[in-house]
């Protein structure tokens, strides 16, 4: 099994090197870009359809909205009565999204390489290991952003929480899941909403012939 860190593609140019001498520096730049590709935007799976990101974006939250509805209710009819109002408000909804490697991602980033196509697709039968952070993921940075009272259309009180993870065709390990957040100061909160997801285009490393 192959390991891709999403967060440093030098180490999956580096076991493609090792596992495919063959490959020459560029193509094998080529392929590792477009490995880490299929993990970043991973396919969503949430109640046997397939979402796409960033296309299917609004789609998948909007089908989201039913459960988001059901847990709220859910929480607060079960609540303690002696529990005070606030209480309950801060006891989040959870929403686990399943992911599955995004092989056409890959694919149309090989546009012409039919060769380099096919060794990608081997790659993620035989297994990947996909090692990130949580930003590194195009549906986790979308969901922990999502904005749940605007797409549910009604005041959503609760916090909703949301957890991707690598559920069939790949293996997920996401870094520092286990570490102590620190305190969010405004500064470092305003960095954070303008941390998007490398484009395709920012994954290709330059390595000369």
């Amino acid at each position: 099994m192959m390991t891709c860190q999403l967060t440093k593609l030098e180490t999956a140019l580096d076991q493609l090197k090792k596992a495919y001498p063959q490959l020459v520096p560029a193509d094998a730049a080529l392929l590792a870009s477009a490995l880490t590709l299929t993990g970043r935007h991973a396919i969503a799976l949430y109640e046997g359809e397939q979402y796409v990101w960033p296309d299917d974006n609004e789609k998948l939250m909007k089908a989201m909205v039913p459960q988001v509805k059901n847990t709220q209710e859910a929480i607060e009819s079960n609540a303690p009565k002696r529990v005070s109002k606030t209480a309950v408000e801060e006891e989040p909804i959870l929403m686990n999204v399943g992911l599955m490697p995004n092989l056409t991602a890959g694919e149309n980033l090989l546009s012409g390489r039919d060769e380099l196509k096919t060794l990608l697709s081997d790659i993620l039968q035989e297994g990947v290991e996909f090692v990130y952070a949580p930003n590194d993921l195009g549906w986790q940075w979308a969901l922990d952003r999502a904005n749940w009272t605007t797409i549910a259309g009604q005041e959503v009180s609760k916090r909703v929480k949301s957890k991707t993870a690598f559920t069939e065709g790949a293996v997920g390990v996401e870094m520092n899941a286990g570490a102590k957040k620190r305190p969010t100061t405004k500064k470092a909160a305003v960095a954070d909403i303008v941390d998007i997801p490398d484009t395709p285009t920012d994954e290709i490393i330059d390595i000369e012939e």
